[in-house]
C-alpha cells in the first residue's frame, strides 16, 4: 500500500547567515512514486537523510542508489539531481546549512562532493538529531538558532565516528591505528603547549608505549614529539612578540609553556636568528 505523501519545513526563527556555521531550515517528506528534484544547483549545504525507502542521488558525475540509513551531502553550486524509487519512494528528512566553518565541517565528517554520501547503518540517532533541528525551530526562541548549531555538531560527531569505522574496516586497524597517532598527537600538543606537557604522560593518556609513539610521530611528521611541541611553543611566541608589545619576553616565555627564559631565548635564536628581543624590534620597523 502506497505511503501517504507529506512534506514539512521549518525556517530558522533567528535568521544569522554571517557565522561561522549556522542551520537555514529543516524539513521531512514522504516523497511520492519517481518524485524528482533537478537537475539543479543550490546556494548552500543540504544534508538528506532516509528514514525509508529508496531513491537514486547524481552528483559530480557519480549516481547512488540510496536507502534507509544513509545520508546525502548537497554541496553549494553543485549541480545534483535526485529521485525516489517508483515501488518504494524514499522518506526522508533534511536540513540546510552554511557558514565560513561548513566546508571544514563537511570535510571532517568524511563528506564532499567527491564522497557525498554516508552509511549509518542503524543508528537511529542520525534521525534524531535532523528531527530536534525541525522542532527547536517550531518551538521558535531567541535561543533556536544556538540549539540548532549544537544539533549540527553532534551530527557531525556522529557522521565522523562513522566515516571513522569505514575507514578502519578497510585499511584494517594497525593501518588505522598508525594514521591516526599524529592526528590525535598534534590535536593534544596543540592544546596543551602553554602547560607543563610530558611525552611519558601523554603517552600514557593516549595509550600508547613513548617510543612506539614517537617513532610513528617521526615517520609522518619527519620530526619527533618533543621538536615539534618546541617549534610549537616558538611558533606561539614569535606571535606574541609581534601582537602582544606590552608584554615582556618572560611573560610571554611563560605564556607559552616555555618557563625558563634564558632557554627560551636560546632555543628562540636557534630556530629564527635572532634574540626574542630583536625580533620585537625589527618587527617593530616593519
Amino acid at each position: 500500500m502506497a505511503r501517504p505523501v507529506s512534506y514539512t519545513v521549518v525556517s530558522n526563527p533567528v535568521p544569522s547567515e554571517h557565522g561561522e556555521l549556522y542551520v537555514l531550515f529543516a524539513g521531512e517528506s514522504q516523497t511520492r512514486s519517481a518524485h524528482r528534484i533537478g537537475p539543479k544547483v543550490y546556494s548552500f549545504y543540504l544534508m538528506h537523510h532516509v528514514l525509508s525507502g529508496s531513491g537514486t542521488f547524481h552528483c559530480a558525475g557519480g549516481e547512488y542508489e540510496l536507502k534507509q540509513g544513509q545520508s546525502f551531502l548537497i554541496p553549494p553550486e553543485q549541480l545534483v539531481s535526485y529521485v525516489a524509487n517508483e515501488q518504494d519512494p524514499w522518506r526522508y528528512r533534511w536540513i540546510a546549512f552554511n557558514g565560513r566553518q561548513a566546508p571544514e565541517m563537511a570535510e571532517w565528517a568524511g563528506l564532499s562532493a567527491a564522497r557525498p554520501v554516508i552509511d549509518t547503518g542503524s543508528n537511529r540517532r542520525i534521525g534524531v538529531l535532523f528531527r530536534s533541528m525541525e522542532r527547536t525551530f517550531r518551538q521558535g526562541g531567541s535561543a533556536a538558532h544556538l540549539r540548532a548549531i549544537g544539533y549540527l555538531n553532534l551530527l557531525f560527531g556522529e557522521f565522523s565516528s562513522a566515516a571513522d569505522q569505514l575507514y578502519h574496516r578497510q585499511t584494517g586497524a594497525a593501518a588505522y591505528e598508525s594514521e591516526s597517532i599524529p592526528q590525535q598527537l598534534i590535536r593534544y600538543l596543540s592544546a596543551q603547549y602553554a602547560e607543563p606537557v610530558s611525552i611519558e604522560r601523554m603517552a600514557e593518556t593516549m595509550g600508547y608505549n613513548r617510543a612506539y609513539l614517537s617513532r610513528v610521530f617521526k615517520r609522518h611528521t619527519g620530526m619527533t614529539p618533543v621538536t615539534f611541541l618546541l617549534k610549537l611553543r616558538l611558533d606561539k611566541a614569535r606571535q606574541l612578540l609581534r601582537e602582544r608589545q606590552e608584554l615582556t619576553t618572560q611573560q610571554i616565555a611563560a605564556s607559552v609553556g616555555l618557563q625558563d627564559p634564558l632557554y627560551f631565548s636560546k632555543q628562540f635564536r636557534r630556530y629564527y636568528g635572532l634574540s626574542p628581543s630583536a625580533y620585537r624590534e625589527e618587527m617593530r620597523g616593519i
